[in-house]
């Protein structure tokens, strides 16, 4: 079987990061994506104390959220479709080195 160490690694470490990110933790999160959740907030205060709407700034952050959460997913399943992919061709291999073996 081929060697998925590299990928068990990947996938549980997007898997951390996006049970984080579900709970609005802010270390799971790209630094873009950090500053744009922090500089909405910003905003988001300016907006209170001067007695308007805080929309846009929710609306940020929230787009921000679940843009994180997009990406780590979809990181999750890349790792497992190239986790497979190296399954597939160390077993294809495999079978490849035993067919060359007979001598018949």
């Amino acid at each position: 079987m081929a060697n998925t160490r590299q990928y068990d690694r990947i996938i549980e470490t997007a898997a951390r990061k996006l049970a984080a990110v579900e709970n609005r933790e802010l270390w799971a999160l790209e630094g873009s994506e950090r500053r744009a959740i922090l500089a909405a907030g910003v905003v988001g205060s300016v907006q209170v104390t001067r007695g308007k709407s805080t929309g846009r700034a929710d609306r940020t952050i929230e787009t921000t959220w679940s843009g994180a959460a997009a990406r780590l997913r979809s990181e999750i399943s890349a790792a497992q479709a190239a986790k497979e992919k190296a399954g597939a061709e160390a077993a294809a291999a495999k079978v490849a080195r035993r067919t060359e073996r007979k001598w018949w």
